[in-house]
């Protein structure tokens, strides 16, 4: 099963972003995802978004079991880059995620799903490139 534990801290910023009560993903923002607009091919699995939405993807159906009760899944890929030992902590005013002890990202973004989705629309990206 993947797990992951979510501090007080990461909740609190949830709550004070009024998200904490919907659909949220953990994403590899890679650019190769529905909701990435970030990354390239030195950032794959680098880089980490969680994603709200107002209803649940089914292209994100795996759940995330957490200590926050949160309604936080992932996809089959993005999966591959978490690792075990899953953990967001929030310090020095940012989301940080690590697996094992180990940092994945120290500046997890969160992000509205619907203004993802419309920024690609409109043909938005950031910070997308090679090395």
């Amino acid at each position: 099963m993947n797990e992951i534990t979510i501090t007080p801290a990461v909740v609190d910023v949830l709550k004070q972003k009024q998200v904490a009560d919907k659909t949220l993903l953990l994403i590899t923002d890679d650019a190769g995802g529905k909701y990435s607009l970030q990354g390239g091919a030195c950032s794959i699995g680098t880089k980490f978004t969680i994603v709200v939405l107002d209803q649940p993807d089914e292209e994100y159906n795996v759940r995330l079991k957490n200590n926050a009760g949160l309604s936080l899944y992932t996809s089959d890929y993005d999966v591959y880059f978490l690792g075990q030992g899953l953990k967001l902590d929030y310090q020095k005013a940012m989301i940080n995620l690590t697996n094992n002890g180990q940092l994945l990202d120290n500046n997890v973004l969160v992000a509205e799903g619907k203004t993802i989705l419309a920024a690609f629309k409109q043909g938005i990206f950031t910070n997308i490139g090679n090395c």
